[in-house]
């Protein structure tokens, strides 16, 4: 191939076990579903792993943010709505 430009090739492979799903949808949203992925220069199954992907990080974050949150409550201890300040203590407070 000596005097001939060569073109790189990258062949993507999955290196991880992979799960096959079946999805129904309206034609009118796989028509604009493989118009997207094509504007993006992908394929529908990479648009639907991405989505997946994010879906799933918005889900862990979550659940972080839940498991934060009980933690906080927990060292609150004990709460009584007595124990709030009075109307005119707040004001007083922010005048200060």
């Amino acid at each position: 191939m000596r005097g001939q430009d060569r073109t790189d090739v990258t062949k993507l492979c999955y290196c991880e076990t992979v799960r096959n799903i079946t999805v129904s949808v309206p034609d009118h949203v796989y028509r604009n579903a493989r118009v997207a992925a094509a504007q993006r220069d992908t394929s529908l199954s990479a648009l639907v792993v991405d989505y997946l992907e994010q879906l799933s990080g918005r889900m862990e974050e979550f659940a972080r943010l839940e498991a934060l949150q009980h933690d906080v409550q927990a060292e609150i201890g004990q709460f009584r709505a007595a124990d709030r300040l009075a109307r005119d203590e707040i004001h007083d407070r922010a005048i200060r």
